[in-house]
């Protein structure tokens, strides 16, 4: 594979905005206005959206009216909406509101577990079993987001073998479809991510395999590049490439949506996304959130976006051609 030139390969993008980037706001977004941003991100042409959590509102209030949202969206055909659930309860209520993916979190990291989630690896593990149990039941899809499957900022690298060991258990264990690879911190780099996503694919090519970026040290587009090369085809963003993980020190935002489908379409992949409508989308966000985002498309414009030339150009002509005579 060329990662120069896309030839028409199909990249599935996933929008992970409206849950990791919203949750790490301190305003609360109405819940119209996010209601509002699921309908623009579906109609965008996104894969898959991480539409909310349905955790504690103690824990996460800026999440507090997941069931809300997720009952007031449209559906459009063959968008998956997924939420993140920490337990079985959690995992009734986004039943309850027709979920159609459970979303599932624990960390390659043990210390990064108990930061995050105030549980051990193993407490995890079982409590995502019930949880897996409990969506098979209900003939819900499963996904498994393993953190800190790059790197933890507490404990230093996380082992190849530990990560793919951990994937096995989702996989053959707890009955997972899918497998999210997270670089919690932005501690991933490009041959690395080849590597770990090479190892995935031939471990388990019939997987539903993600990677989750965060562009933290400035190599999120490089690292969507590694996965590709190396068999990846879907890929978690967040609108404005905004997010982050509070309990991962200095961990900064997501890879920026429109920033990746900017760059791919570019090189000639299929991402199935309307860039126009997903600019639209991100341009509404600073004034929902109370500040500007990280997205340099927003910004800047995308590359062909051309700029009027200067109203005396022709004087300026005039001169250049009269200084040359």
């Amino acid at each position: 594979m060329n990662r120069w030139n896309g030839a028409g390969r199909r990249i599935h993008m996933q929008e992970v905005g409206t849950r990791d980037g919203l949750q790490a706001e301190s305003v609360f977004v109405p819940t119209a206005d996010k209601i509002g941003l699921v309908n623009s991100l579906s109609r965008a042409g996104m894969a898959k959206i991480e539409v909310t959590a349905f955790v504690s509102p103690k824990a996460i209030p800026a999440l507090a009216d997941a069931q809300q949202v997720m009952l007031g969206i449209e559906r459009v055909p063959g968008v998956i909406y997924s939420s993140l659930v920490p337990n079985v309860r959690g995992a009734e209520r986004a039943i309850e509101s027709r979920t159609d993916e459970l979303n599932l979190v624990m960390s390659a990291s043990e210390t990064h577990n108990l930061a995050n989630l105030r549980m051990t690896q193993a407490q995890s593990f079982q409590g995502l079993c019930e949880v897996a149990a409990l969506a098979r039941q209900a003939a819900l899809a499963v996904n498994i987001s393993l953190s800190c499957s790059f790197g933890c900022p507490m404990e230093g690298e996380v082992p190849e073998d530990t990560v793919l060991a951990w994937c096995a258990r989702f996989i053959d264990e707890a009955g997972a479809g899918g497998i999210t690879l997270c670089d919690t911190t932005g501690m991933a780099y490009p041959s690395q991510v080849a590597a770990l996503t090479a190892r995935f694919r031939a471990a388990w090519p019939d997987t539903e395999l993600s990677l989750h970026f965060h562009n933290t040290r400035g190599m999120g587009l490089a690292n969507v590049l590694a996965g590709i090369d190396a068999g990846a085809d879907r890929f978690d963003a967040s609108l404005g490439g905004i997010g982050g993980c509070p309990y991962a020190p200095g961990a900064s935002g997501n890879v920026c949506t429109e920033e990746v489908v900017h760059a791919l379409q570019l090189m000639g992949y299929d991402t199935g996304v309307d860039l126009g409508r997903l600019l639209d989308a991100s341009s509404r966000l600073p004034a929902l959130i109370g500040h500007e985002t990280p997205s340099q498309i927003v910004k800047a414009g995308r590359r062909l976006d051309l700029h009027r030339p200067p109203r005396d150009l022709e004087a300026i002509r005039e001169r250049a051609e009269a200084r040359a005579v």
